[in-house]
């Protein structure tokens, strides 16, 4: 099997990875922030320590690290935690549903939405032309998950920063293989996934919160704290993570953070040159429609001419064995602007395991789907 479909979930996870896994099994399954019995206490200080490596690994010093299920419920939280009627946000067409649908759950309720039918490389120009008084939020994907475009974070975050417009940036696709620095490039809110380039086990991400910034809870319950009040406490992290959270995939996370922290120069460098090597070779076919740039990080996606994605992603899977994924990828206004909605794309994700040959079998396999057919 040849795996091409990182940017939904990362295949390869390291051995330190496994180990902790086991490890926490073992003998890290108590609950944490719930008893005062030493094992307890000891699942707690392992958690205490991984968010202090979140903080870490995305220069947030300044932030507070709250644990989800994933990035999905963590950008849920920074959005309907953050607008009420009133308030006016502006996003990009490039963004998933996980901020999408949301945004439309608070057009119906009085937020007025603003969305930039323009590259990302362009969205700091266009966002000037949008900006109002009521103006309260900036969302903006940190790589796209459909084309591996990127937005040019410092730029404006520099700009919400002077203008004190909240920026919140959806990490799930850049997280684990760009630099993403919250204090540099004054990202207010960071929504992360844990299962992706981070290398831990699906069932966890997160939203990094800057110090001092209130969010209204999504979830309601119990936290640990205050446990006679029925109102829901306002303490940042405890307040905001109502329930048992899931230690043994946080635990996955602090072994996959401590990986990429020794490594993500080498991780880097591997994956620019293999995206850059599909792009070119994809390039060098005339049956190929390219949608991604020589500048995409990780992802590729394409056509064939007059094949429907789905059916080219069927038989790279039954008869080459080769995992990628088709369709619109939970973002349909990017493929409303590539043209794409009716077919979809055929997208390649790859990481750092990937290899100079899959590339090249996928190459030959896209040559022999495209030649049987005429």
């Amino acid at each position: 099997m040849i795996y091409l479909d990182n940017a939904a979930t990362s295949f390869y996870k390291p051995e330190s990875v496994r180990r902790a896994l086991v490890r926490a099994i073992n003998s890290l399954t108590a609950n944490p922030g719930r008893s005062s019995h030493s094992l307890s206490l000891k699942v707690a200080e392992n958690i205490y320590e991984i968010r202090e490596k979140v903080k870490r690994f995305f220069h947030a010093n300044e932030h507070s690290v709250i644990f989800t299920k994933n990035c999905t419920e963590a950008l849920n939280l920074a959005i309907l935690g953050t607008l009420k009627s009133g308030d006016h946000v502006i996003t990009t067409a490039y963004e998933h549903n996980s901020v999408l649908r949301p945004l439309e759950y608070l057009r119906n309720i009085g937020v007025e939405v603003s969305v930039l039918d323009c590259r990302l490389d362009c969205v700091l120009e266009e966002l000037k032309k949008e900006v109002k008084d009521n103006t309260r939020l900036i969302i903006t994907t940190s790589v796209s998950n459909v084309t591996g475009e990127c937005v040019d974070l410092d730029s404006v975050g520099e700009y919400c920063r002077e203008h004190n417009i909240l920026y919140l940036v959806d990490g799930a696709q850049g997280a684990g293989h760009i630099d993403i620095d919250m204090e540099n490039s004054h990202i207010d809110l960071l929504a992360f996934a844990g299962h992706k380039g981070l290398l831990s086990t699906t069932g966890v991400g997160g939203l990094i919160v800057r110090d001092g910034l209130k969010l209204t809870p999504i979830i309601y319950g119990g936290t640990g704290t205050d446990s006679e009040n029925l109102t829901q406490p306002d303490t940042i992290p405890e307040g905001l993570e109502a329930g048992t959270i899931a230690s043994i995939p946080i635990i996955s996370l602090g072994a996959g953070l401590e990986f990429l922290e020794k490594n993500f120069e080498i991780i880097k460098n591997l994956e620019k040159i293999l995206t850059k090597y599909l792009y070119f070779e994809l390039k060098k076919l005339n049956f190929i429609e390219l949608y991604s740039s020589n500048n995409s990080v990780n992802v590729i996606s394409f056509n064939i001419k007059d094949y429907d994605s789905s059916i080219v992603a069927d038989i790279l899977n039954e008869e080459y064995h080769i995992c990628v994924r088709a369709g619109l990828h939970c973002a349909p206004l990017v493929h409303k602007r590539l043209n794409t909605t009716k077919r979809g794309a055929v997208r390649v994700s790859i990481d750092f395991n990937n290899t100079k040959y899959e590339i090249d079998y996928l190459i030959h396999a896209l040559k022999e789907i495209y030649f049987k057919k005429i």
